[in-house]
């Protein structure tokens, strides 16, 4: 199939998607790039690949070719790539794991990105998103991600509710703050966690902080005041991780 005309109806639908409602709605995204569409290929959920024409791909799946100009239109990068797949989403599992990392109202998609790469980087199980979090399938998420959301867990879900589950399982619960809290390297549990990660400027929620048994810092040249909820969720991870 080659669409040739900007206003075809699933062209127009591809561009909807551009938008969080109609992500919501539809229960699809788009990913771009070859790196991401492989990996979205081997997870499973790629529902058809969008082609430039001319341009050839060997997967056993649905293939649309359509136009420069419209690869432009659907794609979110100042430099469109060649190759996109329209998925449907990822399946949310109900059970938690022993390491979980809440995040209380991260806005930035670069760094729910960067997070969810570390989750996997240093084996975190599941990742919940508190209501207010960013858009998991926000394309710049998708993007910062690296193929990494199609490896682990990752769930929309009310904090506090998940946090009553947790203690049930008898998991402990840490929060961060820059001061006022336990040194991370001090911590000797690394096999099961929860660890609980704030919003850019203002840090866990105080109602969240509440119903953590402790808080995390990390011992820093005292010049800095704090580090980038990334960097600083990598660094609690990988300590967080123990000795394997």
């Amino acid at each position: 199939m080659l669409i040739t005309s900007i206003d075809n109806p699933k062209v127009k639908e591809y561009v909807k998607l551009q938008q969080k409602k109609y992500r919501d709605k539809s229960n699809k995204f788009i990913v771009e790039g070859m790196h991401l569409v492989l990996e979205a290929y081997k997870k499973g959920i790629v529902e058809e690949v969008i082609l430039e024409q001319d341009e050839v791909l060997p997967l056993d799946i649905p293939m649309v070719y359509v136009t420069k100009e419209i690869i432009c239109k659907i794609s979110t990068l100042d430099h469109p790539v060649n190759i996109l797949a329209l998925c449907h989403k990822i399946p949310e599992q109900e059970q938690l794991g022993k390491r979980v990392l809440l995040l209380d109202d991260i806005q930035d998609p670069g760094n729910l990105g960067t997070v969810i790469r570390s989750a996997v980087a240093f084996d975190i199980d599941t990742v919940v998103l508190s209501e207010k979090t960013v858009d998991l399938y926000n394309p710049k998420v998708v993007r910062a991600t690296q193929g990494m959301l199609f490896h682990i867990n990752v769930i929309r879900e009310d904090l506090k509710v998940i946090i009553e589950k947790l203690k049930k399982e008898q998991i402990p619960i840490y929060g961060t703050r820059v001061e006022y809290g336990d040194d991370v390297r001090k911590i000797r549990n690394h096999d099961s966690y929860a660890l609980v990660v704030g919003n850019e400027g203002q840090g866990v929620s105080d109602d969240i902080e509440q119903l953590c048994d402790a808080n995390l810092f990390i011992e820093m040249n005292s010049d800095v005041e704090s580090l980038n909820v990334g960097v600083a969720t990598s660094i609690l991870l990988y300590e967080l991780r123990g000795v394997k």
